[in-house]
């Protein structure tokens, strides 16, 4: 089984093939909330799709459009339906989107999502861009170590920081075309790799849109650089998913 550990399903239109077309490829499809309305909608999707799993959470920049009283009562929400997710997310930090100005208001919000991880022991699903430095510093502090750091695109000390604490490490799609992810597959363990699409986004042939069943590319891609048998990654990875997500 191919898993892909991070995609924005709800987005794409002809959702009920993207799904159809998955399993024909044997993709897992896990599909994470960034604001109130996906967080419904993706639950509905999983009602509809038992074999699909779900992360909910709040996009950094989407934080900032809220009251703290609306974010504390979809954590609440998101508490109240924890038997139907498999991790929190999509949250984090992000400066390219919002300004400096916003960082602690940001990380304020975020340690809400980390600590309602850490509550229901679940993994945190974490976007850090522009903020790379910053997420991972902060993150720290919690000593929480079911963290996946989606589609990290900072310096390579860091991603040694990351290594360090044993996170996860997810290969987008993208990998495809991108020195910065193919030299991430070559100095990460493999113990320590999930491959992604975040569809509709990041199309190993930079088209629109992406969709699940694109995830091989990213095995394909570790496949070469590590001088592994596909098999052997698939199953691998499968291995990482499973001791990390259940």
């Amino acid at each position: 089984m191919f898993i892909d550990t991070h995609s924005h399903i709800d987005l794409l239109e002809n959702i009920s093939e993207i799904i159809e077309n998955a399993k024909k490829s044997n993709v897992k499809i896990l599909t994470a909330g960034i604001d109130i309305k996906s967080n419904r909608k993706i639950l509905e999707l999983k009602k509809q799709n038992p074999e699909i799993e779900i992360c909910l959470g709040i996009y950094p920049t989407e934080t900032l459009k809220l009251s703290e009283e609306e974010i504390n009562s979809e954590i609440d929400f998101i508490r109240n339906n924890k038997n139907k997710i498999i991790a929190i997310g999509e949250v984090g930090l992000d400066l390219k989107e919002n300004s400096p100005e916003t960082l602690e208001k940001q990380k304020e919000n975020l340690s809400k999502f980390i600590e309602l991880a850490k509550e229901l022991n679940k993994p945190v699903i974490i976007h850090s861009r522009k903020a790379e430095k910053e997420c991972i510093e902060f993150l720290e502090k919690f000593n929480y170590k079911k963290i996946v750091m989606h589609c990290f695109s900072g310096n390579f000390k860091l991603v040694k920081k990351i290594l360090e604490n044993n996170w996860i490490l997810t290969i987008p799609t993208s990998v495809k075309n991108s020195q910065h992810f193919q030299k991430v597959i070559e100095i990460a363990p493999i113990k320590n790799l999930l491959c992604e699409t975040d569809s509709p986004y990041l199309h190993p042939d930079k088209k629109f849109p992406n969709e699940p069943k694109n995830v091989i590319e990213s095995y394909k891609k570790i496949s070469e650089i590590k001088k592994i048998p596909l098999k052997e990654v698939e199953k691998t990875l499968e291995k990482n998913y499973a001791n990390f997500f259940k």
